[in-house]
């Protein structure tokens, strides 16, 4: 199926119900607002629910009100079509899904590892982010993008190319970020916003964190893990994740990020991999059950964070 069949799907329907994965970060806020105000567009109806809430830092692209999400009073919406954005799996949505009993299931995502789970699938693994396959909707229709929706699409499309220097950025994607600025967007605001707002407390606990890094394999691979303990004695206003990734990244001769952090209250481990280019850590994820890119991925384990890094780390060796 492709970009054809959403169009289709968007005449078709008439009130929709929008949602992403769990813990949503720029692409996925930035694609769902700029659906959303795409339906509106169109003269339809849409509702945003999502699992979990805006993340530190992105409230300037989400208008109040204007995400839900999900509690006991979720099902009292009423949808023709339930749109799922920027997610691989439909489980990767948290239980939003399940407030779907028997309508058809819209999925857009540029994620290699996504499984066509909907009646109607867009996936491409080659565009730059769910964003910028929104963008792309947009012009196919024939839509005129208002400010508000350029500057989410925005933010999705930078977030997610890493500001235009991931190997996923192409032309198009260029294309896309130049006619966007058209319409007003403030870049260096918008960069200052999204990484360059982290409070002081918060780095503290970044810079203890930091000192703990792990090397394997001749400094191949460089390992991070957050512990309960830092998540139960800490007030974080951010996820230090992304921050601790690209660090990683950073250091001459690291192949492979990893980064173990133990989810509070359980004994599950969220796995978060990135790559410089010569492992492919998609394959690494989906052998533990996750997926995403070839560059970045990631998984939940449950176990003892110990062994789980053990396991990982061994995996990446085979690849390398």
């Amino acid at each position: 199926m492709s970009i054809n069949d959403i169009c289709k799907a968007l005449k078709k329907y008439d009130n929709f119900l929008i949602t992403v994965h769990a813990n949503p970060e720029g692409d996925a806020l930035g694609s769902e607002i700029g659906f959303y105000r795409l339906i509106e567009k169109l003269g339809k109806k849409g509702v945003i629910i999502n699992k979990d809430k805006i993340p530190y830092g992105y409230d300037f692209i989400c208008p109040k009100g204007l995400i839900h999400f999900l509690n006991k009073d979720s099902k009292k919406f009423k949808f023709d079509c339930f749109v799922a954005l920027d997610c691989a799996d439909l489980d990767r949505t948290g239980d939003v899904y399940k407030l779907n009993k028997d309508k058809p299931i819209v999925n857009i995502d540029h994620h290699i590892s996504n499984r066509c789970f909907g009646d109607i699938n867009w996936v491409d693994p080659e565009a730059s982010s769910c964003s910028e396959m929104v963008y792309w909707l947009y012009k196919k229709l024939g839509v005129k993008i208002d400010k508000e929706a350029a500057l989410a699409i925005y933010t999705g499309i930078m977030t997610d190319t890493g500001s235009f220097r991931y190997s996923s950025t192409s032309s198009s994607t260029f294309e896309a970020a130049s006619q966007l600025l058209k319409l007003g967007i403030n870049t260096a605001e918008v960069y200052r916003k999204t990484y360059e707002n982290i409070p002081l407390s918060d780095i503290r606990v970044l810079l203890k964190l930091l000192t703990k890094i792990k090397f394997y394999f001749q400094g191949k691979i460089a390992c991070f893990k957050i512990r309960q303990e830092t998540v139960k004695t800490v007030k974080l206003s951010i996820d230090l994740a992304d921050q601790l990734l690209n660090f990683g990244r950073l250091i001459k001769g690291v192949e492979v990020v990893v980064l173990l952090k133990e989810n509070f209250g359980s004994k599950q481990v969220r796995v978060n991999l990135r790559s410089q280019g010569k492992v492919d850590v998609n394959k690494v994820a989906s052998s533990f059950g996750g997926g995403g890119h070839k560059a970045a991925s990631g998984m939940t384990l449950t176990g003892n964070i110990i062994k789980i890094e053990k396991e990982v780390i061994n995996k990446i060796r085979s690849f390398l």
